[in-house]
Order: C-alpha cells, then structure tokens, then sequence
C-alpha cells in the first residue's frame, strides 16, 4: 500500500558531457604580462663587470679625471665642476665682491708672521722688550679691525645679495664672504676672476 510503484522510480539521468569550447588562436603577446618587479629585475644591470682589477682602474680614472676637471674649475670659476660649497651666482657675487677691494684681513698672515720672527729673533739680538711687546699689541690689533672689518663686508654682502638673488639663495654667504675676506689674494679659492676695483658680475 505504502510501498512506491514501479513506475514512479526515478530514471537514471543520461549523463550529457559539456561542450567543448574551440580553441581560439591568442591574441596579442601570447604571454602574461611581467609583474612590475620581475621588469625592475630584469632592466637592471651590474655595477661592476666581474674584472675587480679593471673595475678599480676604471674607478681611478674616473676619479682622476673628476678631480683634474674640478682643480681647473678652481682656477678658472668653471661653476660646471666647482665644488659644492663654491657653486651658485650668489656665492660668486660674494667672491667677486672681496675680490675687488682691499681687505685689512689678507694682510693678516704677513703681519703674524714678521710679528713672530721679531719675537724669536728679538731675543736673540737683544732687542729691548718693549719693540716685542709692541709687534704683539699690533698683531692683536689687526686681527680686531680685520674681524670687524670682515664682519661689516658679510653684512653688506648679505643684503645686496638677498636684493638680487633672494633670501633663499644666499644661506651661509655671510660667514662664506667673512672667511674669504681673511685670506690672501693669492691664497684664495676659486682664484679671484676680478680686478682691485672691478665692480662684481
């Protein structure tokens, strides 16, 4: 009574396999396209060639050549191959500037010099004691007046240059212009591209 008909058992369901689709030709590069690190890899080459013997000469020419570029640019005020602390328009304003005048600070290393030569050889000739103390008191007075002198120059150098070139191209040009003040001409680096009485570029 309960039992199911025969007739209401469930057919077995044809299994049907799912269509195949063609293959269709690739289109394009045929490969996926390298990840951004793989390319990074891949483009990168090495520093050095396998040969540290030819590396290192190489390295020393290069080297050599930097710094004779760099020696003659302190000659000529090349600003191509000037040191850092040495390129820039303002920094070159300010060397022309202590360039073209007398300053008392060049005379600095003169002074101190016949100031300790009259010292030592003073005391071997016997000069009266009051010619050494006078050398002293004038060395101690030159450097006061060059440091004062110098002083002055970096102030007035710094506001003209802030006028022409803007306060954020003259950082540091006031002790830059004081220290060069203090040197001898000849001594000086960059060597000076004005005359004594030349006005600045």
């Amino acid at each position: 009574m309960f039992g199911r008909k025969k007739n209401d058992e469930e057919a077995p369901v044809a299994f049907k396999p799912m269509p195949v689709a063609e293959e269709t030709p690739s289109v394009g590069k045929g490969r996926p396209t390298p990840k951004r690190r793989e390319a990074e890899a891949a483009n990168k080459r090495p520093l050095i060639s396998g040969n540290p013997k030819a590396d290192r000469a190489k390295a020393r020419q290069a080297q050599a050549k930097q710094r004779a570029l760099m020696d003659q640019a302190m000659q000529t005020g090349d600003e191509r191959y000037l040191p850092a602390q040495h390129k820039g328009p303002a920094r070159r304003f300010a060397r022309d500037w202590v360039d073209s005048r007398w300053t008392l600070g060049e005379f600095f290393l003169p002074v101190a010099l016949l100031v300790v030569v009259t010292m030592f050889g003073g005391s071997m000739v016997g000069l009266p004691p009051q010619v050494i103390i006078t050398a002293v008191l004038a060395l101690y007075a030159v450097v006061l007046v060059a440091v004062i002198e110098a002083i002055i120059l970096a102030i007035l150098v710094h506001r003209r240059a802030v006028a022409t070139f803007g306060k954020a191209q003259v950082r540091g040009i006031r002790l830059y212009t004081a220290m060069r003040s203090m040197q001898m001409r000849r001594m000086r680096l960059p060597k000076p591209q004005v005359k004594r009485g030349e006005r600045p570029r």
